[in-house]
């Protein structure tokens, strides 16, 4: 039985009468940029966060980026972050001119460890960058603290955690002065193409990123400042409207089918192979509260390249999630890092594997993958 990292079809065909149906008033409404769609869908993914904002844009590597270019970020600055994420979370910093200052992540959790972050600020940190990796909340109390100690803002790369929910019943996005989020097509709520958001309370810096993300007019021809061309389609907000009255589904049963990997690899006697991690969410039978939502469900193995190589062979869809710490890229030598320097990253980086865990995996799915990595192990 062959089975996908992700399918895509199997979401998109019980709705697509709906999402055609948006398209074509979208065609019709001529509308492409910035129409009521989007302002809808800011409302609802503002509401459903927590926040009082959202500000619709391109992408979700450019909610990162005109988060930062509010906060004023530039040369000179220092951005600590986590050396383990989506390029983007350290690509944005650099961009603008500023030093990605890395912090080692939670070898439990892949979130950057906050234990380690207060040595790390300096004169010249402006913000703190912590990522939702996965789809689970880090540390966002302790993260918080140290920030509020040295007067820094906090900007939550929740790209992969729409929906996930920090201990105390917050959403990814809602507790730091910013939250950003991609709608890319695999995320958990996903467009048809590129886009994304940025949430916050603060409703200056809420007008602020308005302005930021439609070159720096208001009005239109006018420039108090410089922006980019960050602007959300229409046509992904309407198809974005359509997708989030299905999301709480679609997240309830990615922790259910993270709930089952579990009890298939207890059941397999996987659980007692050294080496061999699950997320840290799903222990102590917790997939359904602790408020992880499974954008990518990363198991860690020793042997990681062989088994991933023998899974392809056998059909089942993998994907390595990252595969190089952000100190140890060829762009960043000039930080000075060196291998050694974070290496709960780059253990990470050596060892993670994605298994399937999209909303339409079954449960004959998820058996025939632990049965796999069962036999890669027998043998």
């Amino acid at each position: 039985m062959k089975v996908p990292l992700l399918d895509l079809d199997a979401q998109h065909q019980p709705i697509l009468k709906e999402l055609l149906g948006a398209i074509e008033r979208v065609v019709r409404s001529h509308e492409f940029i910035l129409g009521a769609e989007v302002q809808e869908l800011e409302k609802r993914i503002a509401a459903y966060s927590g926040t009082r904002f959202g500000i619709g844009v391109s992408s979700g590597t450019d909610a990162l980026l005109v988060a930062l270019m509010a906060l004023d970020v530039g040369p000179g600055d220092e951005v600590i972050t986590s050396p383990y994420s989506f390029f983007a979370t350290a690509g944005t910093v650099a961009r603008l001119g500023a030093r990605p200052v890395f912090v080692d992540i939670d070898r439990r959790t892949y979130n950057i460890d906050p234990g380690r972050i207060e040595p790390a600020i300096t004169s010249r940190t402006k913000a703190i960058v912590p990522v939702h990796l996965f789809g689970q909340c880090a540390d966002m109390s302790a993260i918080l603290d140290a920030a509020a100690r040295h007067g820094l803002p906090v900007i939550e790369d929740a790209a992969q955690a729409i929906g996930a929910r920090y201990r105390d019943g917050r959403r990814a996005g809602s507790m730091g002065t910013l939250g950003c989020l991609s709608f890319f097509p695999s995320k958990n709520l996903g467009a048809l193409g590129d886009a994304g958001m940025v949430l916050t309370s603060d409703e200056a810096v809420a007008d602020r990123i308005r302005t930021l993300r439609a070159h720096g007019s208001r009005p239109k021809y006018y420039h108090a400042m410089i922006g980019g061309n960050f602007r959300l389609d229409t046509l992904q907000a309407a198809v974005l409207n359509v997708k989030f009255k299905y999301l709480e589904g679609w997240a309830r049963q990615r922790q259910e089918n993270a709930r089952w990997y579990v009890k298939l690899f207890a059941e397999s006697g996987l659980t007692a192979v050294a080496g061999l991690q699950l997320p840290e969410g799903v222990y102590a039978s917790r997939a359904l509260d602790d408020g992880h939502i499974y954008n990518q469900f990363v198991i860690r193995v020793p042997e990681r390249d062989r088994l991933r190589d023998r899974l392809t062979r056998e059909g089942i869809g993998t994907e390595i999630y990252y595969p190089v710490p952000f100190h140890l890229q060829q762009c960043f030598r000039n930080l000075g890092y060196r291998a050694g320097d974070f290496p709960e990253s780059e253990t990470a980086a050596r060892q993670s594997l994605a298994l399937p865990i999209y909303p339409e995996l079954t449960e004959d799915m998820q058996r025939e993958v632990v049965e796999k990595i069962r036999a890669f192990f027998l043998a």
